[in-house]
């Protein structure tokens, strides 16, 4: 009911993100992921990965680890609308460069990022 309500309120305009998050149990492999998913990866109450496109003209898959014992890591929390806010800010490091945040679901881009 709550994945129809989200998909609802996005179709109709009244929830504006540019990501939601589903959950897995498994990270895919990349030939199974949608371009536009930002899934998290989780067993029980473990976060593993998050995997999202980037938001640059790059396009690439990012993943990034979750797992509080490996460096670098990061955080991801689910506002009700399952709306992703990501911390610290995620910085490419190819020829994109791209530097940004996610936030409730939104792309805030870094200064020159």
């Amino acid at each position: 009911m709550k994945t129809w309500i989200i998909n609802t309120a996005r179709q109709l305009g009244l929830l504006k993100a540019d990501f939601t998050a589903t959950e897995r149990m498994r990270l895919p492999s990349h030939g199974q992921r949608e371009d536009e998913e930002f899934i998290l990866v989780r067993d029980g109450s473990v976060s593993k990965w998050a995997t999202f496109r980037c938001p640059g003209a790059c396009g690439e898959r990012i993943d990034l680890s979750l797992n509080p014992h490996q460096r670098p890591h990061w955080k991801v929390t689910l506002d009700w609308w399952r709306r992703p806010t990501v911390s610290p800010s995620v910085h490419q490091r190819n020829t994109c460069g791209c530097h940004f945040w996610i936030r409730k679901g939104n792309v805030v881009w870094c200064k020159g990022g």
